[in-house]
């Protein structure tokens, strides 16, 4: 061994005049470049540079299963707090170590297993070959976390591959699989994971043998681009006005990495890296990319924290929903999906069929996708098994009641069902408003029973909000926990009380809009700015796919809890729009109207009938409050509710929350969630627009001394 360190290790390979360097994190599961891996790097290159007489080869390969992830993400907020320069600096040190191995006076082999993404395919692309196993996913995904590749992806990747391959693997930030690595020249060979390291030494073998021209290889990567000038302003101009059609204004990664590539046509590798260097520090200073870096290490938490629920929870083996509606049907098909075997248990026959049927439509999809088999959908129809009988839920240990949002109705469907089964076995109510306090106190085992809130439609919603009553069990919270990260969701343990957090935030929110239109603001004009806030999509329009006879009922359920904030007026729109029995996209009409275009596919209408139905005249529409001030108005009582939330400690963190108004409701992810939002606005910017707006409309934007020492802190 001539190196041996915790993540770096160098060895000559015995038998041969080969030398193997390995990068195999001691300390972690996974291979990635963190700080230390750089440095040990380093000194192993030193190393390396001392020992090449007599050496014909270069191996490099991982000591695990799997190759390298890529960099380490958890150190980069920190790094962002560099200066630009600094930044820059920073990222040609290890651009300077690939280029030490690109370099290399012998030919060089690159083993990966498993998946080579990030930094980890920029360290195999200084390699003269590169080797792979059957699915393996490599990529270069930087995009999707708002920065670009800065270790020579944008440099050695297109003179690889050609610059329109190479742009679209960048910009999209997409993993790929070992089949398309290999019929673009990412990869060499794919071979069986128990013959790649011996198709390694082979290959060293015959580059040291003079069978195979290695120096070619090497000495390609250096140049620059081979392009004339219509091919260059051909392959910019597409790649850019499909870029920004993509991603638009508000993710700026994916052009500043096409303009990474298009500085450095003209330039040999050095220069390339250079500018590399100074596009990756650009993005790294905006906020876009502190927020999506932010948004995945909230993730890695939230995962992290729902791992710790394991040591309580009691294995679901077989679960069972009440209620075989729409929700009821994509709770059926994600716990058949997950392999759970579950009940859907109904009063109605024909609605077990519809339950069925809908699962079955969501499998269908997943077959004309190419992402399941026939024979897989039948095995997970298999896991789903429908029944009237209440008896046949005694086989279940995990219940989750999805019936009609009515409080009496669930009471007594619990009750039922906590007399029919066995006393371990855990309940669990699908609610969005109804207390999970209120609904335990008419049972006999508080304990056994929680929250869990799916988000509609099922399955394509990540999030479940796990609601903990007053008397529910830590044991009882860490199974719902489990069940759902089990199910592929994730699981946000809240406290009660009236709307939980996603939805207690989502009706400040939509209260303000009401005030809004009854001042004669036009709804319309809301959406679109909201949309261009970045919202996917705006308070009508939502309120329109969420129901408004559900909104209006929630209303009621907020403005009980909360009346000095939230309270729900005979003049708001969701009560006008209730009355006139105008319901959204369910019965064709709500804020806009809805039918089908002659292709078949849902079209929305803004009629003018709906504004005299606002009380509004469309011609004397209020134009006085500008767009800024309708974000303002908007978004401070979402950042307020949810500081309230966090003082309250109805969510335990603020990375929770963030990810919570994520996954739930589509919180734009470039801005990183409400606190993070609010970090960027800033604390004193915030307390001085609510003030004033507090003057004016109320304690929905008022900040109590609590919410201000939140925000003095995220």
């Amino acid at each position: 061994m001539l190196f041996s360190g915790n993540c770096i290790e160098l060895k000559k390979i015995e038998g041969t005049s080969f030398l193997e360097l390995a990068v195999n994190l001691k300390k972690e599961s996974v291979n990635k470049f963190n700080a230390e891996t750089v440095s040990e790097l380093g000194k192993a290159l030193d190393i390396l540079d001392q020992n090449l007489s007599g050496v014909t080869g270069l191996l490099i390969a991982s000591g695990k299963d799997t190759f390298l992830a890529g960099a380490d993400i958890t150190e980069f907020l920190e790094e962002f707090k560099r200066t630009e320069k600094e930044l820059a600096d920073w990222i040609q040190i290890n651009q300077k170590q690939f280029n030490r191995i690109e370099d290399i006076s012998v030919p060089t082999v690159c083993t990966m297993a498993g998946f080579a993404l990030g930094g980890g395919l920029e360290f195999a692309l200084t390699c003269d070959f590169r080797i792979t196993t059957p699915g393996s996913k490599i990529g270069l995904p930087e995009t999707k976390l708002g920065i670009i590749p800065g270790w020579g992806g944008t440099v050695r990747l297109p003179r690889l591959i050609g610059t329109d391959p190479a742009i679209e693997w960048i910009a999209s930030g997409n993993q790929n699989d070992a089949n398309d690595a290999l019929k673009l020249g990412v990869v060499d060979a794919i071979v069986a994971p128990t013959d790649l390291r011996a198709a390694g030494l082979d290959l060293l073998t015959q580059c040291a043998n003079g069978k195979i021209a290695w120096k070619h290889r090497k000495e390609e990567k250096k140049k620059a681009l081979v392009l004339n000038k219509t091919e260059k302003a051909m392959a910019l101009n597409l790649n850019k006005a499909g870029i920004m059609a993509l991603a638009g204004p508000n993710y700026p990664a994916p052009m500043i990495a096409v303009e990474a590539i298009e500085k450095s046509f003209s330039t040999g590798r050095d220069e390339a890296l250079k500018n590399e260097a100074e596009s990756f520090a650009k993005v790294c200073k905006t906020t876009q990319a502190q927020a999506l870096v932010g948004i995945f290490l909230a993730d890695q938490m939230v995962k992290k924290k729902a791992k710790g629920a394991k040591a309580l929870a009691k294995e679901v083996k077989q679960s069972a929903v009440l209620g075989a509606g729409i929700m009821g049907g994509g709770i059926a098909y994600q716990s058949a999906y997950s392999k759970v075997p579950i009940l859907m248990k109904d009063i109605r026959p024909e609605a077990l069929a519809g339950g069925m049927k809908e699962a079955a439509g969501l499998l269908d999809k997943q077959i004309q996708r190419g992402k399941m088999t026939p024979m897989k959908m039948a095995e997970t129809l298999g896991n789903i098994t429908p029944t009237i009988k209440q008896d046949d839920l005694k086989a279940a240990n995990f219940i989750i009641e999805a019936v009609t949002e009515n409080e009496k109705v669930k009471i007594a469907v619990l009750q039922e069902t906590e007399n029919t089964v066995s006393e371990d076995t855990i309940i669990t109510s699908n609610t969005s408003t109804i207390s999970i306090t209120g609904l335990a106190k008419n049972l006999k085992r508080p304990e056994k029973f929680c929250g869990m809130h799916f988000f509609n439609p099922v399955p394509k919603m990540p999030l479940v909000e796990i609601i903990r009553g007053e008397k529910t069990s830590p044991e009882t919270i860490a199974t719902a926990v489990m069940y759902a990260s089990a199910m592929g969701k994730t699981p946000i343990v809240v406290n009660d009380c009236p709307g939980f957090l996603v939805n207690r935030v989502l009706f400040a929110y939509f209260t303000a809009f009401n005030q809004l239109v009854e001042e004669g603001v036009d709804f319309a004009r809301i959406d679109k700015v909201m949309e261009k806030w970045g919202w996917p999509m705006g308070p009508a329009y939502l309120l329109d796919v969420v129901g408004v006879d559900t909104a209006n009922h929630a209303s009621e359920v907020m403005a009980k809890g909360f009346p000095d904030r939230m309270p729900l007026k005979d003049s708001y729109s969701v009560s006008l729009l209730y009355k006139a029995q105008r319901f959204g996209q369910k019965n064709g009409k709500g804020f806009y109207s809805y039918s089908v275009d002659a292709k078949g596919k849902p079209k929305k209408d803004l009629l003018p009938e709906i504004y005299g139905i606002l009380g509004q005249d469309q011609s004397k529409l209020n134009t006085s409050i500008t767009d800024s001030e309708i974000i303002d108005r908007l978004m401070l009582p979402f950042i307020l509710e949810s500081a309230r939330c966090l003082s309250e400690k109805i969510v335990d963190e603020a990375y929770e929350l963030d990810m919570a108004m994520l996954n739930g409701l589509g919180f734009p992810p470039f801005r990183g969630g409400p606190m993070r939002y609010a970090q960027a606005i800033g604390t004193s910017s915030i307390i001085e627009k609510a003030k004033t707006y507090s003057q004016k409309h109320g304690t929905l934007y008022e900040v109590t001394a609590g919410v201000q020492e939140v925000l003095k802190h995220v």
